[in-house]
């Protein structure tokens, strides 16, 4: 079967790159004809709120990564849809992430599987965005109207997928660990790497930054003073998606700035094993969530968690196993840092998160995706 994946790929970067070129390196390794169909445009600059949407690491020498699809010209929809419809791949999956990609993606899907042949699958990252706006209702009705199958990944877009259509399979299948980004190192080899004194603890908020990721709360949660004994750190990685004075002035109310390490630029793919590897505790301390990557890396480097009861995340992180499943409030993710540190929890929640990475392996999503591609064929006959 030839499967051809529809979205963020090389040159551009982030999670959705390295989720769409790791599956595909899945599917490669199970011996299918495997090719991801990427940008030309993702975004209008004007609309992309990081610095820049480009990796400058080489690009993957083991698949193949066509750029053909812009996001804002109808015209290429039209092309890039005749053309996959022309090769007739058996799939054609999408991962589908925000309402702003529905005519794009709507639209080419539609076109391909014109030849009674490719099934349309997605993988929903999410059904509704985390930051709503008014066409997002009529954005994804269109998009889900092109779909002959689903993928979802927590109980909380399933509910949501379900408030727009249930007439076609859907498939329920835990996002899989992230294990592309380098072996654990040494916590001392790690520290070294960031210049940090292996005489501290570290906590780690990890991915770019904006309001739904309640950054705001951990740093009010950290300003506690039970926490501010001088060894407890706590690690900021990623660039601001949004504006950083909010962030910056709390920081500077609790005079917290020589406990905050704040590295606030894009982490490339090379410098993830050792945030990870330097953490005691990765901490998300989420206002609203689907799921998270973040999640999944830290089960590939064997952390402890703390999340937020929102969304899909107490789905992933088992409370008193992997970590803590907590409030969205500072009292509460104080509460539950200090328990980890005080009672020096680390070993047994290591152990407990590596019991569990073995749920969350690639070749259950691609299973998933081949069996919904068959309901969904005979669904069609």
């Amino acid at each position: 079967m030839h499967v051809s994946i529809l979205g963020t790929a090389h040159p551009y970067r982030g999670g959705l790159a390295s989720f769409n070129e790791r599956l595909a390196r899945q599917f490669l390794s199970e011996g299918y004809d495997t090719e991801i169909l990427t940008f030309t445009l993702q975004y209008p600059g004007f609309l992309f709120p990081g610095k820049t949407q480009f990796t400058d690491a080489e690009a993957p020498d083991d698949m193949k990564i066509k750029r053909v699809l812009n996001s804002l010209n109808p015209i290429n929809w039209i092309k890039v849809g005749s053309k996959i419809r022309k090769q007739k791949p058996g799939i054609l999956l999408i991962k589908y992430w925000h309402p702003f990609m529905a005519p794009c993606f709507g639209t080419v899907a539609r076109i391909a599987a014109g030849n009674d042949v490719t099934r349309v699958i997605c993988i929903f990252d999410n059904v509704i965005p985390h930051e709503k706006s008014l066409i997002d209702r009529l954005f994804t009705q269109y998009f889900l109207k092109s779909v002959n199958g689903a993928i979802v990944m927590s109980g909380s877009v399933l509910e949501d997928l379900k408030s727009f259509r249930i007439n076609f399979p859907v498939d329920f299948n835990p996002h899989p660990l992230y294990d592309n980004y380098g072996t654990p190192l040494n916590r001392e080899d790690a520290l070294r790497n960031l210049k940090l004194p292996a005489e501290n603890s570290y906590m780690l908020f990890f991915g770019f930054i904006r309001a739904y990721k309640g950054l705001d709360l951990l740093l009010e949660a950290f300003a506690n003073r039970n926490l501010r004994n001088g060894k407890l750190k706590l690690i900021v990685a990623g660039e601001f998606y949004e504006n950083d004075k909010p962030y910056r002035d709390i920081i500077k109310k609790y005079d917290m700035s020589g406990d905050v390490i704040l590295i606030d630029h894009f982490i490339g793919e090379n410098e993830v094993s050792s945030f990870f590897s330097a953490a005691d505790l990765i901490v998300q301390p989420y206002r609203s969530a689907t799921q998270s990557g973040v999640t999944q890396i830290a089960y590939h480097f064997g952390k402890p968690m703390l999340v937020t009861n929102v969304g899909g995340l107490g789905e992933i992180v088992k409370d008193g196993q992997c970590g803590y499943v907590v409030n969205p409030d500072p009292q509460s993710v104080s509460a539950a840092i200090s328990d980890f540190f005080t009672n020096n929890r680390y070993d047994e929640f290591s152990a407990g998160v590596n019991l569990e990475k073995s749920r969350f392996t690639w070749d259950k999503l691609t299973a998933a995706v081949i069996n919904i591609s068959r309901e969904s064929t005979k669904q069609k006959t």
